[in-house]
């Protein structure tokens, strides 16, 4: 089986790790999170959210996350921008990349912004053109793309149709998010297949929760599709506060090591990530969700 040689990860944890902690966490613990992981060889770190702090409280420190951490040359560091309020926000906080997100499924957009999925995304709209005017690198995230909390399955066509309104409105990345972690390596492989016949592979994420135990599986049914860039989240932080059921990202430590394993390149230190998850669940006064971070330390330690 082909596998691609190299993978992008893109780290999630400062953002989509973090935004639903009930107790807010320092500023300067998410500043130094973001420097661990781009000294640690991440190529891209979703660093903040711009979004109403009424809405999530604990991503309401962006300005300060963006205006503190050190910008490691030739690393995208990424915020979320759900309009121009928050895009104007980005571009002040020069950001490389603003991410725009919208579902695949009418049950969540409806429940959570009250509109349309054609309505929601007419709403990027200048945000879109705002972005490309500043130069800036555009992201659109196609949340439950494999499953929705309120209507269940969601038919392969509306992610496709969501991917192509994202490559009008001039996406350099979309990525194709399992926002309650339902998915299966065969649903993957449909949904991936017909997004990559519309939309070129070189330009298609995956994201991935794990509330089944499936996104390390279903990473690698997205590889075979061609399918080369993956979002994680170090100990598998995460969940989202607007999905019900929904728990951690895939750990970057999981991950990571999977992909050693397959021998594909990815140019980051598994012994530092194994670090960073370790330290920010000490934080956090958890254990982390990585059972391979959690193998590593515990042989470390022996």
């Amino acid at each position: 089986m082909s596998f691609p040689e190299r993978v992008k990860i893109v780290e999630v944890s400062p953002r989509d790790g973090l935004q639903n902690e009930k107790t807010f966490i320092p500023t300067d613990v998410k500043i130094e999170l973001v420097n661990r992981l781009s000294a640690a060889g991440f190529p891209n770190v979703e660093a903040a959210s711009f979004v109403s702090p009424k809405w999530v409280p604990q991503m309401a420190d962006g300005a300060e996350v963006m205006a503190g951490i050190e910008r490691k040359p030739g690393v995208i560091y990424s915020v979320l921008t759900p309009n121009m309020k928050g895009f104007d926000a980005a571009l002040a906080a020069k950001a490389d990349e603003v991410v725009i997100f919208g579902a695949a499924s009418e049950a969540f957009s409806q429940k959570n912004i009250n509109c349309s999925i054609a309505e929601s995304i007419a709403r990027f709209e200048p945000v879109a053109e705002a972005a490309k005017a500043a130069g800036l690198r555009l992201r659109g995230s196609i949340s439950t793309a494999l499953g929705c909390p309120y209507q269940g399955e969601v038919p392969v066509a509306a992610v496709v149709d969501v991917a192509q309104r994202y490559l009008a409105l001039g996406c350099d990345e979309i990525d194709v998010s399992d926002t309650i972690g339902v998915g299966t390596p065969a649903r993957v492989r449909e949904v991936m297949r017909a997004v990559t016949a519309k939309v070129d592979p070189a330009r298609v994420s995956g994201h991935f929760h794990d509330t089944y135990g499936q996104a390390v599986a279903n990473i690698l049914a997205a590889l075979e599709t061609g399918v080369a860039i993956f979002h994680t989240s170090v100990a598998g932080l995460g969940g989202c506060p607007y999905a019900k059921g929904a728990t951690g990202n895939v750990a970057a430590e999981d991950v990571l090591y999977m992909l050693r394993g397959l021998d594909i390149e990815t140019g980051i230190d598994f012994d530092a990530v194994v670090d960073i998850g370790q330290w920010i669940s000490g934080h956090l006064d958890r254990k982390s969700a990585s059972r391979a971070g959690n193998a590593v330390a515990a042989r470390r330690s022996a």
